[in-house]
């Protein structure tokens, strides 16, 4: 089969693959552009193939709701650099994909890469991406958060903190004010649980037993362990559960009795890279590197 010059120049842009490289996987695929990309990528020619075992811990939380406000989704989508986070193409896309778990109700990774735009996967516009700017880049998660009243949700430090709330109350300003606060106060403050209810009796027993170690190395008389650890408890649960938190903006209340009426269902809360290595940067051995190359 012939394959034209300007065949090859094409999927050696898309995927910065060598030429015989690029003119092979075209002979494979029969002169298919999209099964060709996929052959350079699966034998590990493409530039995106080569990258993908590079570590993308840093990039941004992205966020979007629905005209009816719903429904929200947050994701996050990694990069390997702060820089590539500032591209706009990069930020094009990371919205792009908010967007779509709202329209198509997309609840895994899986679900949005296997999604398409104008006949092309999101995992192939990713991957393509990858090969225009240089660096790995990786969806990493997401969540999508519906209600029969409405939701809210926020970014916090230009998207290093992603939050979104499910809320039962009226839709009205007043309690949609109340609703950006608390998704503020969550961003801030990083409670693990929306609820004292939620806290699993494995943890309640582990916490109990570390302050009662303590206690006793502290010398508390044994008769009064249990009314102090009373006390030592409802310090943890004011301390990592939401609803038991004092509002950030007045701490002489907590969150749920600055929610009043309103009642918050449910709650997530996206840290940029959190549980990821980071990579240890050295920029100077980099461009020296990059200068040598």
């Amino acid at each position: 089969m012939s394959i034209s010059a300007k065949l090859v120049m094409e999927l050696r842009r898309k995927t910065d693959a060598g030429m015989m490289d690029c003119k092979k996987a075209l002979i494979e695929t029969k002169g298919d552009l999209k099964a060709a990309a996929k052959y350079l990528r699966e034998k590990g020619m493409s530039k995106a193939a080569k990258k993908a075992g590079r570590i993308a811990a840093e990039g941004l939380i992205f966020n979007a709701i629905s005209a009816d406000e719903k429904t929200t989704a947050i994701v996050e989508l990694n990069s390997e650099t702060d820089f590539v986070a500032k591209n706009n193409e990069f930020k094009k896309f990371g919205k792009l994909l908010t967007e779509l778990v709202i329209q198509n109700k997309i609840d895994t990774v899986e679900e949005l890469k296997n999604s398409k735009v104008d006949g092309t996967t999101i995992e192939t516009k990713l991957n393509e991406l990858i090969a225009k700017i240089g660096e790995n880049m990786n969806i990493r998660r997401l969540a999508r958060v519906t209600s029969d009243d409405f939701v809210t949700t926020y970014l916090h430090l230009g998207g290093k903190i992603g939050v979104a709330l499910e809320l039962n109350g009226e839709s009205n300003e007043e309690n949609k004010a109340k609703a950006r606060d608390i998704a503020m106060h969550l961003a801030a403050m990083a409670p693990d649980f929306l609820d004292k209810s939620d806290v699993t009796q494995d943890i309640l027993d582990k916490e109990r037993s570390i302050l009662k170690a303590q206690l006793v190395e502290q010398g508390k008389p044994e008769n009064i362990l249990d009314k102090i650890l009373i006390g030592k408890m409802n310090k943890f649960f004011e301390e990592n559960c939401l609803l038991q938190q004092k509002f950030v903006k007045d701490d002489k209340i907590t969150v749920e009795n600055f929610a009043g009426q309103m009642k918050i269902i449910k709650m997530i809360r996206f840290k940029l890279g959190e549980g990821l290595e980071k990579r240890n940067e050295d920029f100077a051995a980099e461009v020296k590197s990059q200068i040598k190359s």
